[in-house]
């Protein structure tokens, strides 16, 4: 049966959009949208195709592929089918001269092929606008990301620790940790907007592999399968008594993420100063939880979290030596790295809605990436966690 997106959702946020954009854009004119992330944001299905807005006209949804599955699948109250944008361009009497669309997803040659239909003459940006829909979540949205922090604690809290076997490899650990997700209820992939980023399960790693250098703008690391897949678990290292063991993964129900690391002892305690390091870690998530609230400023979050650690333990804090991202936590929806980011820079106060996932982790050396990941809602009492309340480092003996 085919979950639908109500048309009051639908409806609300086509609404919402355009408020925005008369906030931020007066005098817009077109808005069209191409990615299938943000397709099913304002329709309710992904197909081939785009998404025009006319600022005095009704929205229409011209799909390429597949027109048919695009009217089983979304309430959307106009979709219309195209060959290639000629047959949209031919609806319209006169192109405005500025088009607003996502210029962090399309590309040049795209770019070239839809202006040859609609000769505009130059574009503005509608990410930041979109974004920032998309970080507020509806009643609608958060109860399906509720649905997956339930799957997601069940995962990791409760499964993982069945799964783990001495000798196995990360790639085999991988294999039945996606197959375990799956048959719980996750949706199967991870969507992240970074640019050009891919991510089947997530980090899924043992030991040093945890804090080896990798592409990904996170805290972990791992050593990939290969040099041409470089963020699925490894073949070779293998599980062994002693080892620290760091899931880093996203679930997802219907299009929604929730964020999680659990961290586990395999067949031995790890030593007390790990522990120690480990336990700092989760203080400091619980610290930047109770500070979710509406009218907090991410950027101020970050700055008194920062300034209250030592500098000892600043070194190779959310990283491992010099490798270190510049965050704390970030918004997360239909994608994993979404607004509001609780870093530097990010000075729009949180509002009541919004959900961050906050990863406080330390690398350590020869023995992995110690710390936590959960994901909360912004609520007037603070962060109110929705994945779990494990601390971690769960022992498997």
């Amino acid at each position: 049966m085919i979950t639908k997106t109500p048309i009051s959702e639908l409806n609300s946020r086509m609404e919402r959009f355009r408020a925005v954009m008369d906030e931020c854009n007066p005098g817009w004119e077109m808005a069209v949208v191409f990615s299938k992330v943000n397709l099913y944001y304002f329709t309710g299905t992904m197909p081939e195709g785009m998404l025009l807005i006319p600022r005095d006209d009704e929205a229409v949804l011209w799909v390429r592929r597949s027109f048919e599955r695009a009217q089983d699948e979304s309430l959307f109250p106009l979709i219309k089918p195209m060959g290639s944008f000629r047959d949209a361009a031919q609806t319209f009497n006169n192109i405005p001269d500025t088009i607003y669309l996502e210029t962090e997803f399309v590309p040049l040659a795209f770019y070239k092929r839809f202006q040859k239909y609609f000769p505009f003459e130059s574009v503005k940006p509608l990410d930041r606008q979109i974004s920032f829909l998309r970080s507020v979540k509806s009643r609608y949205e958060m109860e399906i990301m509720e649905k997956s922090g339930v799957i997601h604690r069940r995962i990791l809290e409760d499964r993982v620790p069945k799964i783990l076997e001495e000798g196995m490899s990360e790639a085999e650990f991988a294999a039945k940790l996606y197959s375990v997700m799956v048959g719980e209820g996750h949706h199967g992939i991870a969507r992240f907007n970074m640019f050009d980023t891919e991510i089947l399960v997530g980090h899924v790693c043992f030991g040093e592999s945890s804090v080896y250098p990798t592409y990904f703008n996170g805290p972990g690391g791992n050593y990939g399968m290969s040099p041409a897949v470089p963020l699925l678990g490894s073949r070779e290292r293998r599980l062994k008594k002693g080892d620290l063991v760091f899931v880093d993964v996203a679930c997802g129900v219907d299009g929604y993420h929730t964020d999680k690391t659990m961290t586990y002892m395999f067949g031995a305690p790890l030593p007390d100063e790990v522990v120690t390091v480990h336990k700092k870690c989760v203080d400091i998530q619980n610290k930047i939880a109770a500070m979710l609230k509406p009218g907090m400023i991410p950027a101020e979050i970050y700055k008194d979290v920062m300034e209250s650690l030592d500098e000892n333990f600043k070194h190779s804090f959310m990283g491992f030596k010099e490798r270190r991202v510049k965050f704390l936590g970030h918004g997360i929806g239909l994608q994993v790295d979404e607004l509001p980011v609780i870093a530097e820079g990010f000075s729009e106060p949180l509002t009541d809605g919004m959900v961050l996932a906050l990863e406080p982790k330390k690398g350590i050396e020869n023995v992995g990436m110690v710390g936590i990941e959960n994901t909360f809602k912004v609520t007037e009492q603070g962060g109110v966690c929705i994945t779990g309340d494990n601390p971690g480092l769960i022992p498997v003996f």
